[in-house]
């Protein structure tokens, strides 16, 4: 049985299911380190919400420009033709259905789909909905990568999300570092598994035997 993945390995997949040529955009946090693992030659366009076109991989070192960065403020560089716009043109290529995927991480993840990712609706949280609800209802597909469970062992992919919603039936795949899940018209598939088997997995989800 292999190991649960960590977060690199967690990129790498995300990376490798990107199809060739897609418009993209991270969501702040883990998924920005999929910028890392895009192989040169896929042709795929990353989209910042702060007004950028073609971003590369993370800043490092002397690469370092403090006036470029994506929108979670890390350092990043720039590839061939890349282009820059208001942050208002950036939103509405986001509302306007341009973007073939959104990866985003998430707090919870509906069986239906849908993603809970911007408050956790504790009195003492702080809100922080960005840009997660126009790219959650406008990219054609939605990837979330988080854990699968909480630090109290409270499962995040759940049959209802209990947490404010940031979009419905949106999220098409699911990475975590047990397992990968599709979700299709309400239904959860167990597409593979690391350190853990389906069976495991699916028990102590509480998913229906034939996920």
């Amino acid at each position: 049985m292999t190991a649960p993945r960590t977060r690199a390995q967690l990129a790498r997949a995300v990376a490798r299911d990107i199809p060739p040529g897609s418009f993209v955009n991270l969501g702040i946090g883990q998924p920005t380190s999929v910028a890392n693992y895009l192989p040169p030659d896929s042709g795929i366009v990353l989209h910042t919400e702060n007004g950028m076109l073609n971003m590369g991989p993370e800043a490092i070192g002397d690469q370092v420009d403090r006036d470029l960065t994506n929108a979670g403020k890390a350092p990043v560089t720039e590839l061939p033709g890349s282009s820059y716009f208001h942050h208002a043109d950036s939103f509405a290529m986001m509302r306007g259905g341009h973007l073939d995927v959104a990866v985003l991480g998430a707090f919870q993840v509906s069986h239906a789909g849908d993603i809970a990712n911007w408050h956790t609706g504790e009195s003492d949280a702080i809100p922080a909905v960005g840009g997660a609800m126009e790219l959650a209802v406008g990219a054609k597909q939605v990837f979330v990568m988080m854990s699968l469970f909480t630090r109290d062992g409270d499962q995040k992919l759940v049959p209802s999300c209990t947490y404010p919603l940031t979009g419905l039936g949106c999220v098409s795949r699911i990475y975590t570092e047990l397992a990968t899940f599709d979700l299709t018209r309400g239904r959860v598939r167990v597409v593979d598994t690391f350190g853990i088997t389906r069976e495991a997995i699916i028990e102590r989800l509480g998913l229906p035997v034939d996920a």
